[in-house]
């Protein structure tokens, strides 16, 4: 699979795992890794002080509560328990059957709402901004116009898979 080699911890039982919740999400289970190697470098303890943003998946402490927990509690799981979470996230998103590639699993993970929109759709919601949204995520606002567009999205993540493929 790849980047198991970044799997530090419980390997067999993580990958193993990944299978299992591919499976039952009807996707690739190197597009959930690619998905947490680039958000997490598959380290379940990550977290970004910029928004407080945790674990393989980089919940959100909003985003986590909803789930039913929080952000201190997913760092304290170990991978492998932390991918029920993962799970419950897509899951309760009803993205099931509609992810058709690696850069819709990453879009339903970054902005949930833009999946399925068109290119030209703009990352913005009632809560937050296309200018705020752009402002903290500058390195994929591609042509520095303060939105981001699903298309912009998707050369980004070409862009960031493409390098990290390479290195």
């Amino acid at each position: 699979m790849v980047y198991e080699e970044y799997v530090k911890t419980n390997k067999e039982a993580f990958l193993e795992k990944v299978k299992q919740i591919s499976a039952k999400l009807r996707i690739n289970p190197d597009w959930l890794m690619v998905v947490m190697y680039a958000e997490s470098h598959l380290n379940p303890e990550a977290y970004n002080s910029n928004g407080g943003a945790s674990g393989l998946i980089q919940f959100m402490p909003s985003t986590a509560k909803w789930l039913g927990t929080t952000t201190a509690k997913l760092r304290s799981m170990s991978n492998v328990d932390q991918l029920d979470w993962v799970y419950k996230y897509f899951y309760s998103l009803g993205a099931t059957g509609k992810i058709k590639s690696v850069y819709d699993l990453y879009l339903v993970t970054f902005f949930p709402i833009a999946l399925g929109k068109p290119d030209s759709w703009i990352l913005e919601s009632k809560d937050l901004s296309a200018y705020k949204i752009a402002a903290n995520n500058k390195i994929i606002d591609l042509n520095k116009d303060g939105k981001i567009t699903v298309g912009e999205f998707k050369q980004y993540v070409d862009m960031y898979l493409k390098k990290k493929i390479l290195t």
